[in-house]
């Protein structure tokens, strides 16, 4: 793999769920394009503006590597392979730590912390970062529907700005694709020079090593290696830029980070925020990596984590170049998953992006400095690069049955598992044959588009896009209803089609023991039932895998399920309350088999105030499993079930 860098009162916010209707794709309606037209495209476009063909071509592969999207923006309001943003168009949403009942700590011990909702103020007052369609429409006398919905407008678009980009920083419109430097850095809408220089760092090293790759509209566009340009750094000087805070940040040298903190303080009767003092991994270890989506854009994400009444997480993501800012030292507890045994062990990555955008996509600059943060993470504390640690906020339980309902469930069906753990350097590939005993779900992203409904209304599909999810259904047909969710549905009603229903949902890297074949259908356990998925050779969802599977002792008819892993009540000292080992609403039963993600104490941790001097590390003789239960994580006692290898 080559190398990759990789609530009290609360501020007014912007938050930005993008249009409704996502357009035609280019060319003409209802017809792909001609084969080898986009490689044409970007030679047209780069010959009309002079700009370097491969300096076009390596600026639109790091924003959407090459995908059209069939016209649909990104999380972000980005359109085409250029990802020309138009966020005029977008629609209000509050941010999803202010979405639902979850209370983001999921601690028994305290009072919830619930957040209010967010003023919001006028699509006029977002940064240009998100408005950069418009300034492309006016360079290139193209209309802005033109520039949103046809694939060769858009690549003359952001072209037209890497050529005003390059005048206004006074430098020729040079053949060489090195003197381009200081255009593609400005290109990222970067407001800090550390940003924009590894954005254009990124564009450079695709340049040197070329890629290659068929589309989402099927064609092939290849970018040829050129291992000998050499950017001219120093234009980088030009820009204008600030500089970043970077003092106090916990990043790999390989991304562009600063500090922007999120407040520890109290503010009356008791209360603080907006995280806890701890001294990990010294007193616990870090055991996951939760991954987020914000439902806001950058501005207010960060006004948000500021905002000590509101809650926390350590780091934020952004879309359009991937910069990182880290709020929380790691040593401390954020307040994020919804869980507090989950929140005491992990690191919580907020992504700036939309679940329930019609459509949504994720740039390539997010995806590739989040799975570098997320490396340097894994390498620090020993955390498994798999999907027993590296959680979607979708994938942490509940910690009792009360809260299952409200549990989260960013980043959705839209996230590139896959893509995110090629980057990541731990790709899905079979460990098996196609008879094993455990499948690794594993769908091809692109062409996998299982129908959703409720992006935009309840009930209403959402336009196709690639998914790295399954359904689950009772029998093997596309026409048996969905497996149940006693937990999100204690009244036993079927799972739906709704994309923030995860009730008969496995997603890509999760690992699930094989319970039937049938033709070309394959049966796993989920949730303590046989949860069917169309899984044909010709096209297979998931691949064969090795892995510890665990199930009921002989003699046990069933165990009880958990969502936190906390200790038995002789381990409490005096003065810390006993917090309940309370099971889920689900059982799993004597033959069900799931697949282990690690062996762990009891473990609590009692922080329930501003004063630290009371803190403490509660561990107990009890050992738990986590497993692969549904498609959320969940935790049994170690003593009720037998472990063997597959």
């Amino acid at each position: 793999m080559r190398r990759v860098r990789t609530a009290g009162a609360v501020v007014a916010s912007a938050a930005l769920l993008l249009p409704l209707v996502s357009a035609a794709p280019s060319a003409t309606a209802g017809r792909p394009p001609a084969s080898g037209a986009l490689q044409r495209d970007f030679a047209a476009a780069a010959a009309e503006y002079g700009v370097p063909q491969s300096v076009l071509l390596a600026v639109s592969y790091l924003q959407s590597r090459w995908d059209g999207h069939g016209g649909a923006p990104s999380v972000t309001g980005g359109y085409g392979p250029m990802h020309l943003t138009d966020a005029r168009t977008a629609l209000a949403s509050a941010p999803h730590h202010s979405h639902g009942a979850e209370d983001a700590r999921g601690d028994a011990s305290r009072s919830a912390k619930h957040v209010a909702d967010a003023e919001l103020p006028e699509p006029s007052a977002l940064p240009p970062r998100l408005r950069t369609l418009d300034r492309a429409a006016e360079l290139s006398g193209l209309s802005p529907e033109r520039l949103r919905t046809s694939t060769s407008a858009n690549i003359r678009g952001g072209a037209a700005l890497l050529a005003a980009a390059q005048r206004e920083l006074g430098h020729p419109a040079s053949g060489d694709p090195g003197d381009w430097y200081g255009a593609v850095a400005r290109y990222s809408g970067a407001d800090d020079t550390a940003t924009a220089t590894t954005y254009a760092d990124d564009v450079y090293d695709i340049i040197r090593s070329g890629e290659r790759r068929t589309t989402d509209s099927g064609q092939v566009v290849s970018l040829a290696a050129d291992p000998g340009v050499v950017p001219e750094t120093a234009q980088a000087t030009g820009l204008g830029l600030r500089t970043a805070r970077t003092s106090g940040t916990e990043c790999p040298r390989t991304v562009a980070c600063e500090w922007i903190p999120a407040p520890y303080e109290e503010f009356g009767e008791g209360d603080y925020g907006n995280h806890d003092k701890a001294d990990r991994p010294a007193s616990q270890s870090v055991d996951y990596i939760v991954v987020h989506d914000t439902e806001a854009t950058w501005d207010v994400t960060l006004q948000l984590v500021q905002d000590p009444e509101y809650v926390s997480w350590h780091y934020s993501l952004r879309s359009s170049d991937g910069h990182i800012a880290q709020h929380v030292p790691l040593k401390d507890v954020g307040w994020h998953a919804g869980n507090w045994y989950v929140n005491a062990k992990s690191v919580g990555l907020e992504h700036e992006g939309f679940l329930v955008s019609p459509d949504a996509w994720y740039t390539e600059a997010m995806y590739r400095t989040s799975a570098r943060l997320v490396r340097y993470l894994a390498k620090r504390y020993g955390v498994p690069l798999d999907r027993q640690h590296i959680l979607g906020h979708d994938n942490v339980p509940g910690p009792t049955a009360a809260t299952v309902r409200g549990m989260h469930t960013d980043p959705g069906p839209y996230w590139d598992w896959a893509h995110y753990f090629e980057l990541l350097g731990r790709p899905f590939t079979p460990t098996a044959g196609p008879h094993s005993e455990v499948v690794t779900i594993r769908p091809r992203y692109a062409a996998h588009q299982p129908l959703y409904t409720g992006c935009v209304k309840p009930g209403e599909a959402c336009p196709p896009h690639g998914s790295g999810a399954v359904r689950l259904h009772t029998e093997p047909s596309e026409s048996a209803p969905l497996v149940k969710d006693i937990g999100l549905r204690p009244g036993g009603q079927d799972s739906t089609t709704g994309v923030n229903d995860t009730g008969a949902r496995a997603s890509t890297g999760q690992s699930y023991a094989v319970a039937e074949r049938r033709g070309e259908w394959t049966a796993v356990w989920y949730l303590g039932q046989k949860a069917w998925f169309h899984n044909p050779g010709a096209r297979p969802v998931a691949v064969g895998a090795r892995g510890w599977v665990l199930t009921p002792k002989e003699g046990l008819a069933e165990v009880p399920v958990y969502g936190r892993a906390y200790p038995e009540a002789s381990a409490y000292p005096a003065g810390v309350p006993v917090q309940p080992v309370s099971p889920l609403p689900y059982r799993l039963l004597a033959g069900q088999r799931y697949v282990v993600g690690d062996r762990v104490p009891g473990e609590y941790y009692y922080a329930p105030s501003f004063d630290t001097s009371g803190h403490r590390v509660v561990r107990g003789e009890e050992a738990y499993y986590e497993i692969q239960f549904g498609h959320r994580v969940a935790f049994v006692k170690a003593s009720d079930v037998t472990v063997s290898r597959v």
